[in-house]
C-alpha cells in the first residue's frame, strides 16, 4: 500500500520524496525513482486523486504561442524590431506584424517602436530553436505609455491573474489602475499615483504569498486598509 509523505499546498524542494509505493501518480514537477515520488522543482503540492505534480514557486519565463506578453525594445534591424522577454530569448516583431498598417521597407521604423520603448504584445510562433515572433495584431495590443512597470516571478502570475481574471480584476477596481499583465512576469499600470502605489503594494504581497489559501480576500482587505490611509 502505498504512503503520501506530504499535504496539499505543502511546499517542498527538488529531491524531497513526495509519496512511497505504487499508488501515486508522478505528475508536473515530478518524478518516479523505484518506488518513491520525488519532487523535481521548487514548488506547491497539489494531490488530484491519485496524480500528485507541483505548481512552481521560481523559474524563468518559458515562452508559448498565444501568451500575452510585455517586452522591451532593444533593437531595430531592416526586417524589424528585437525585444528583449524577461527571459533566456528575444523575440522579433517583423514588419508584417508591427501594425494592421503597410509599413514599406525603407520606412523609419523609430516611428513606430523606438528602443527603449514597451510593448503589449502576442506570441504568435515559437520554433525548436527558441526563436520567437511576436505580433501587435489583435485587441489591447499596443505600445505602453506613461504609467510604471513592475516584474514578478512568472510562475506567480496565475495567482495574480485569479480564476477568470478575479484577483486582478479586483486590484484595478478597487485601485482604479488600468492594469496589463504580461505571462512574462512584467506588470504595467496606469493610475492616479497613489493608486498605483497601492495597486503595486499589493501585487508585491500576492508574490510572496501566493501559496497561502484565502488569499483574494486577503488582498482585498489589505487594499480596503490602504484606501483608508489614502
Amino acid at each position: 500500500m502505498g504512503k503520501l509523505l506530504v499535504q496539499q499546498k505543502d511546499i517542498v524542494v527538488p529531491g524531497e520524496v513526495l509519496a512511497e509505493g505504487m499508488d501515486f501518480l508522478p505528475g508536473e514537477g515530478t518524478y518516479r525513482d523505484k518506488n518513491q515520488l520525488i519532487a523535481n522543482i521548487l514548488g506547491l503540492v497539489t494531490i488530484k486523486g491519485r496524480l500528485i505534480k507541483l505548481i512552481p514557486l521560481a523559474g524563468k519565463y518559458k515562452p508559448k504561442r498565444d501568451d500575452l506578453v510585455i517586452g522591451k525594445i532593444i533593437d531595430i534591424t531592416s526586417k524589424g524590431w528585437i525585444v528583449d522577454l524577461n527571459c533566456p530569448y528575444t523575440a522579433m516583431i517583423s514588419l508584417r506584424d508591427a501594425s494592421s498598417d503597410f509599413i514599406p521597407k525603407d520606412a523609419d521604423l523609430s516611428k513606430y517602436f523606438k528602443i527603449g520603448d514597451y510593448v503589449l504584445a502576442k506570441i504568435v510562433m515559437v520554433t525548436s530553436q527558441n526563436l520567437v515572433d511576436l505580433s501587435m495584431k489583435g485587441p489591447m495590443l499596443k505600445k505602453l505609455e506613461g504609467g510604471r512597470l513592475i516584474k514578478i516571478n512568472p510562475t506567480k502570475v496565475p495567482r495574480l491573474i485569479g480564476k477568470k481574471a478575479s484577483m486582478v480584476t479586483m486590484i484595478k477596481d478597487k485601485t482604479d489602475c488600468q492594469i496589463l499583465v504580461g505571462q512574462n512576469g512584467l506588470i504595467w499600470l496606469k493610475g492616479d499615483p497613489k493608486g498605483e502605489i497601492l495597486a503595486v503594494s499589493a501585487i508585491k504581497k500576492i508574490e510572496r504569498e501566493s501559496h497561502l489559501s484565502g488569499l483574494t480576500e486577503e488582498i482585498e482587505r489589505f487594499i480596503d486598509e490602504g484606501l483608508k490611509k489614502l
